[in-house]
């Protein structure tokens, strides 16, 4: 990262448990050339402050590419919650790192992103 870090920043450790969790690039096409984790630490930097999208500052990923990913994993989110066997495997998850997870607690989310 070449940019002085805010404060809604992943740490390491938060990017350790979350970058699995990133989809693949799609198959065929162009490239992934985005930084992931700049496009989620664009994500949490709208969460915690509240701003618009297009409020975005000019170090982090264009505000089209970082909604675009949001938009993309509330989808992947939508169709886990119809899953059983996803949900199921996601709580095992959770209740074997509960620290981990804790860990984003001190994002304020604002419930209509949801």
């Amino acid at each position: 990262m070449s940019r002085k870090p805010y404060k809604s920043d992943l740490t390491d450790s938060e990017w350790g448990i979350i970058q699995p969790l990133i989809p693949p690039p799609k198959r065929g096409g162009h490239p992934r050339i985005v930084d992931m984790r700049e496009v989620i630490n664009g994500v949490f930097y709208v969460l915690k402050t509240g701003c618009s999208w297009e409020m975005l500052p000019n170090d982090l990923p264009p505000s089209s590419t970082v909604y675009s990913y949001f938009r993309l994993f509330q989808r992947i989110r939508s169709v886990a919650r119809n899953q059983p066997e996803v949900e199921k495997k996601s709580q095992a998850s959770t209740e074997s790192k509960p620290k981990a997870i804790s860990s984003f607690s001190r994002f304020s989310v604002n419930k209509n992103y949801e």
